[in-house]
């Protein structure tokens, strides 16, 4: 039985959608050249999918449950790449939703160039790009 939402509740849909309009999202190929050209590219997906599914080679695995505090300048127990606002950071999870809310965050704490891999690790797979 579903019952109401309370006041000012929102819908993983809505949050979604909110989080997107903020990102400029980006496609395999646009990510495989922003990584060419110093982005970070970070899997946040938990070490089982990793194992089932292969990993982007280079990719920086920080799971989710930890990455504000990696990659916020002002935290203590940031990586030291992670000391500047500007750094270009794109999230990949496994389809490309987590990461979408994960990239919202991160322009939340002042990464105002925080995006995510559109379709995620499948869709960097299916085009090709390559894998471990």
């Amino acid at each position: 039985m579903v019952t109401a939402a309370p006041p000012g509740a929102r819908s993983i849909a809505e949050i979604l959608d909110e989080a997107r309009a903020r990102l400029v999202r980006l496609g395999p190929a646009e990510t495989d050249a922003a990584v060419r050209d110093g982005a970070v590219l970070i899997d946040i997906r938990p070490a089982a999918q990793r194992a089932e599914h292969g990993e982007i080679p280079g990719a920086l695995i920080i799971e989710r449950n930890v990455l504000e505090w990696r990659l916020d300048p002002r935290s203590d127990a940031r990586l030291p790449f992670a000391d500047r606002y500007d750094l270009q950071v794109i999230i990949t999870c496994q389809e490309g939703y987590t990461s979408s809310l994960a990239a919202a965050a991160l322009q939340d704490l002042g990464l105002h160039r925080a995006t995510d891999l559109a379709g995620g690790f499948k869709a960097w797979r299916e085009a090709g790009l390559p894998t471990v």
